[in-house]
């Protein structure tokens, strides 16, 4: 059975803003919540894919993945799927939930943490989008303090485990609820989920274990990106928290315009100027393509406006499957400037061939004598 629409399950306009997403999620949450529906199977369906949606629409990339390519362009088992609540603001919204009940919400925030990603927009050429390239960049982001090596204390000290939580960063209570008794799980207000304390911080980074730092990364480009295309990086956004994975970098691409090419999906099209010459006795012309110039033969009589295809001259296909096609327009061009003598001849080609001869314009004067009964 096909996924509903993530928008049309949170009952929100794509345009919707982040707010407005979260407001319609807690909505939903708190009125097909198990616990206010027990037994209920279809509030229960309509409560885990309302978690689905949001796992989503709540998190700004993968909803920007969402929205270029459907339910493709998300995996809900990347990062251990949508019944985890430690990422697009699950937490704040079940912390209401069950506060609603009296009690308290056992949250994942003070073990390890996902570090955040970040975007990078990077412009390339037509040409490097459409055959693959290599290209370093450089991002600023946090990495381990040199001075201290992470551990944020002051080179001769070392941090101490907090007394009132005894390391583990937490504080545990029990609240009696007509439901029953909810567990609390709250960050230690002394060290403030750390577990450890830092009396003598290092002078570099001031105890955070870290500093901004320049980093220099490598990326390769397949060949038939286009603008908007996104190249997701493991691993090479900001460090985790306690022990968590480092985030993910997204690589957003803006491919700038082409002097002579436009490009339609994987074809591309081109213009030719030909003259009226060129165009009434055909010619074989040089026409630019991705590779270089190559000859094609257009016949005699060609239109204005006339398109020719070229198989297989376009843009590869990004996964690999074939190539699209070049499309020539062919545009006649009419003189504007021409001299006496040129004007003459013109006058005398135009008394040996006629009017029998313009078929399209005496079809078309024709039609106007019968529509206006001249």
């Amino acid at each position: 059975m096909s996924k509903r629409d993530y928008y049309e399950v949170l009952g929100v306009d794509k345009g919707s803003d982040q707010d407005s997403i979260k407001r319609a999620y807690r909505k939903m949450a708190m009125k097909y919540h198990p616990d206010r529906n027990p037994g209920d199977k279809q509030a229960e369906e309509k409560f885990k894919e309302a978690n689905e949606a949001y796992e989503v629409l709540g998190d700004q990339n993968k909803r920007a993945k969402y929205d270029q390519f459907g339910h493709a362009g998300v995996d809900p088992n990347a990062q251990g799927g949508f019944g985890g609540f430690g990422s697009g603001g699950f937490g704040d919204i079940f912390e209401d939930i069950f506060d609603m009940f009296g009690g308290g919400f056992s949250g994942r925030r003070s073990g390890p943490q996902k570090g955040a990603d970040l975007k990078y927009e990077l412009g390339i050429t037509f040409k490097e989008a459409a055959f693959g390239v290599k290209k370093e960049i450089t991002i600023q982001r946090h990495e381990k303090c040199d001075t201290c090596h992470g551990t944020g204390a002051k080179e001769g000290t070392s941090k101490k485990t907090c007394s009132k939580c005894n390391g583990s960063g937490e504080i545990r209570y029990a609240t009696r609820t007509p439901l029953g008794q909810f567990v609390n799980v709250k960050p230690c207000d002394v060290c403030h989920g750390a577990g450890s304390i830092i009396e003598n911080p290092c002078l570099q980074c001031h105890g955070a274990g870290k500093e901004l730092k320049n980093k220099k990364i490598q990326i390769n480009i397949p060949a038939g990106v286009d603008t908007g295309s996104v190249i997701p990086l493991r691993g090479e956004g900001e460090p985790g928290e306690k022990g968590g994975p480092q985030g993910d970098l997204y690589i957003v691409l803006r491919i700038k315009p082409h002097e002579i090419f436009k490009r339609d999906g994987n074809d591309i099209i081109c213009e030719i100027p030909i003259t009226f010459v060129q165009a009434a006795l055909g010619d074989e012309l040089q026409i630019p393509t991705l590779e270089g110039q190559e000859k094609y033969k257009i016949p005699e009589g060609t239109q204005s406006g006339t398109i020719f295809r070229m198989k297989g001259k376009g843009i590869p296909n990004v996964r690999g499957y074939g190539r699209g096609d070049l499309y020539i327009k062919v545009i006649v061009e009419v003189p504007k400037r021409l001299n006496d003598k040129q004007k003459e001849l013109l006058k005398k080609f135009a008394d040996v061939m006629g009017e029998d001869v313009h078929e399209q314009r005496k079809t078309f004067f024709d039609k106007v004598k019968e529509v206006f009964g001249i």
